[in-house]
């Protein structure tokens, strides 16, 4: 049987979606369970407030979870979450409409029974609590994505603290080192292709020597990678450089 520990680092989630498909049911419950604050997003994205585990909502985000999870395929070329996503949203606007209710809704639901019972400061609580949880899932998840990415380009992710630069103007220069190579058609596309930087092409772009390029060719490489990736939390490292 497959240890829940694999949900950290030994495989990528699309590896584990494939393990439950074989059969794997400890390892369903575990991915489901650790994904619940993904799946209340995804819910409350459609209903427009803050949804909770007890609303009806939720339930069938999770259903749809579960389902998103026997219905995936590797070949489609998107992420299983990505994948998981539109099959929440599917749901939860169909059950929306079975139910023929008038969705417009603020925040959070002041109307429901169950929320009619907490004071408004332990509502606001819960919420703050739902988003810092759900910021850390998203940040572990960009992290794991990273790390996985980094591979391609013969990066570690260990090694990103010892190949940063230590100075502000040197990260500076290899953010818009990085800039360059993506606002390039053809640079971008040689990245992309060859996993490396074209250093000679670069040159001819930005203000510093062929060394300072070799040097932070590694980090320059992180950059472009999380510029051109849908890396919203890793982005806010790299405030305070001009992006």
């Amino acid at each position: 049987m497959i240890e829940s520990q694999l949900i950290d680092k030994e495989y990528r989630l699309e590896d584990q979606i494939e393990l439950i498909q074989r059969g794997d049911e400890h390892l369903r419950n575990d991915i489901i369970e650790a994904y619940q604050p993904f799946i209340a997003k995804c819910v409350s994205d459609v209903c427009k407030r803050y949804i909770k585990k007890q609303n009806d909502e939720f339930s069938v985000g999770m259903i749809a979870f579960n389902e998103a999870i026997e219905m995936y395929s590797k070949e489609k070329g998107s992420s299983f979450l990505a994948f998981a996503q539109v099959i929440i949203k599917r749901k939860v606007i169909d059950y929306i409409r079975k139910e023929q209710r008038q969705y417009m809704y603020p925040a959070l639901n002041m109307n429901d029974e169950d929320e009619l019972e907490e004071s408004p400061l332990q509502i606001s609580e819960a919420k703050k609590i739902f988003e810092l949880e759900e910021e850390s899932w998203n940040r572990k998840q960009e992290i794991l994505e990273l790390s996985d990415h980094l591979k391609k380009f013969k990066i570690s992710f260990k090694e990103l603290t010892e190949i940063s630069p230590k100075h502000q103007d040197a990260r500076e220069s290899a953010v818009y080192a990085a800039k360059q190579l993506i606002n390039d058609p053809e640079l971008k596309e040689y990245v992309l292709r060859k996993k490396r930087v074209p250093i000679k092409q670069l040159l001819k772009l930005v203000p510093v020597s062929k060394k300072t390029l070799e040097r932070n060719r590694k980090y320059i490489l992180t950059v472009f990678i999380i510029l051109t990736g849908d890396y919203v939390y890793l982005r806010e490292y790299l405030e305070g450089v001009d992006l």
